[in-house]
């Protein structure tokens, strides 16, 4: 899931999500960034009360930051370093996932675990164009966090059966502004997963809110989710090759 709540009128319908996926027999949930809009709110409060929301999750549930939460609250007069520093601080917990790990050290939002003999892997890459435009320095330290800990992923994943890299930012869009992309880097790098372990390589993302099960290079599977304004949620499992990923939408 992911891409949801946006506003106030989202939040009764996300619960009645919640109750439903609650009732289902699944693993785990994964948010995939994005918990309010591009213009907010992003206060304390929306924040904490997300939180509490998330909390009625029986299943273990993981969330990955978006842009919306951070990278995009300078819209509002935010400090979008602050607005991720306050996001670790309610969300980088522990999460009831055997062999669950968060990246030590600052960038406690990129996670992995191992599930079905699969490496899962969370990455703090939003959109926005991974905030390249308006903080460079920011998206090049960052980013060099996220591919040490892609790299120890991978190299996981050579001993397992598959990998699922996760992430809120769909990298295939072109940035607005027309100049560089902050995705060239995390592009290559998917290219050369398609090459070397092809079949065997699954991306999730959000961030254009429509539901999506394609191969956007050759050998990488990709997975988009829904978002707002359609509040609903895709169930996924992973099996044997040749077809080990399977997903489909779950009727609103």
């Amino acid at each position: 899931m992911g891409d949801v709540p946006y506003a106030p009128s989202g939040i009764a319908p996300l619960d009645d999500m919640i109750g439903e996926i609650n009732a289902q027999p699944l693993a785990f949930v994964v948010h995939v960034g994005d918990i309010t809009s591009g213009a907010g709110p992003c206060d304390d409060a929306w924040l904490e009360a997300r939180k509490a929301q998330f909390a009625r999750f029986r299943l273990p549930f993981v969330l990955l930051p978006g842009d919306n939460e951070w990278t995009d609250c300078h819209r509002g007069g935010f400090d979008p370093v602050e607005r991720l520093q306050k996001w670790r601080s309610l969300f980088c917990v522990p999460v009831a996932l055997e062999g669950f790990v968060r990246q030590p050290g600052k960038y406690c939002e990129n996670v992995r675990w191992v599930a079905g003999r699969h490496v899962f892997v969370g990455l703090n890459i939003p959109g926005s164009n991974n905030n390249l435009d308006r903080d460079p320095d920011e998206m090049r330290a960052r980013m060099q966090a996220v591919d040490a800990w892609l790299d120890e992923a991978v190299a996981l994943a050579r001993s397992h059966d598959g990998l699922v890299v996760m992430m809120q930012a769909n990298p295939f869009l072109a940035p607005r502004s027309g100049g560089e992309s902050g995705y060239e880097g995390v592009r290559a790098r998917l290219r050369r997963l398609g090459g070397t372990m092809p079949g065997r390589v699954l991306l999730v993302n959000g961030d254009t809110h429509t539901y999506k099960n394609d191969e956007p290079m050759p050998g990488l599977r990709r997975i988009e989710v829904f978002g707002w304004p359609q509040i609903r949620w895709v169930r996924a499992r992973v099996g044997d090759s040749p077809h080990p990923f399977h997903a489909e939408p779950v009727p609103p």
